[in-house]
């Protein structure tokens, strides 16, 4: 019995450590990697993988070691890391099977550095726009698209948002000249109905608030139809006291 168990133990411990086959060193060297990544061992994971690209620069598994090292940043959450260890596999790789899995990463890397709230840099979330619509304008077939169009529109709320954010503080620091540019920028750019109506009254109060009384009364002519029956009010009320300043 106790000899049995030796050996029973030997046989354990022999699988738990057993080399991964394969036919040349490099392709043991990425397999191993690869089990490590699967286990959550990054540091053993990437310490092979090194060892792969500097033996075996011109192997096989050298090319999908990089991408697999650019996994293995990702899944540390390095994510400015592992966007650029994605984009650079993608400049010296541009035809390979996997890219669109690789433009999607890019954009994955770069939302997962999108701040929970829109009154913070959103430059991530831009760029993480970017890629997606990348990934439906080349490869919308691709099991990535939905994704990619769910995350595009949450990216652009958020930036919405936060165009809202800073104009609203200008005006609420009076600083209304800047304000204004900001309220009129969203108009020109943003198809939101609610942020539109928001950002027409507050054009229209700007322009009385620094005086350009001719605008106020232009801004308050081409808005009017598009408003609710309280800003109706408020901006006729607005139009009529600047009308006054004029004469």
């Amino acid at each position: 019995m106790k000899f049995l168990y030796i050996i029973t133990l030997l046989l354990t411990i022999s699988c738990a450590t057993e080399t991964p086959e394969g036919k040349t060193e490099a392709e043991v060297l990425f397999k191993e990697a690869k089990i490590l990544m699967k286990d959550e061992r990054f540091i053993l994971a990437t310490e092979k993988l090194n060892q792969l690209k500097n033996r075996y620069p011109y192997s096989f598994y050298a090319t999908p070691a990089e991408l697999l090292q650019a996994d293995i940043l990702f899944l540390q959450e390095s994510y400015a890391d592992s966007a650029a260890a994605y984009l650079l596999f993608r400049d010296f790789h541009p035809r390979h099977k996997e890219i669109p899995y690789v433009i999607y990463k890019i954009a994955e890397s770069y939302y997962a550095q999108v701040p929970d709230t829109d009154d913070r840099d959103l430059q991530s979330a831009v760029e993480a726009i970017k890629y997606y619509r990348e990934i439906l304008r080349s490869y919308s077939t691709s099991s990535y698209s939905r994704d990619a169009k769910k995350k595009i529109k949450k990216c652009n709320d958020m930036i919405i948002g936060k165009e809202k954010y800073v104009a609203d503080f200008y005006f609420k620091v009076e600083k209304f000249k800047a304000a204004r540019w900001r309220y009129l920028d969203i108009l020109a750019n943003v198809s939101d109905k609610k942020l539109r109506k928001h950002s027409m009254v507050r054009v229209v109060q700007s322009s009385r608030a620094v005086k350009d009384y001719k605008a106020c009364i232009s801004y308050a002519d081409r808005y009017f139809q598009y408003l609710e029956k309280e800003d109706k009010l408020l901006v006729e009320s607005l139009k009529s006291k600047c009308k006054r300043k004029l004469k």
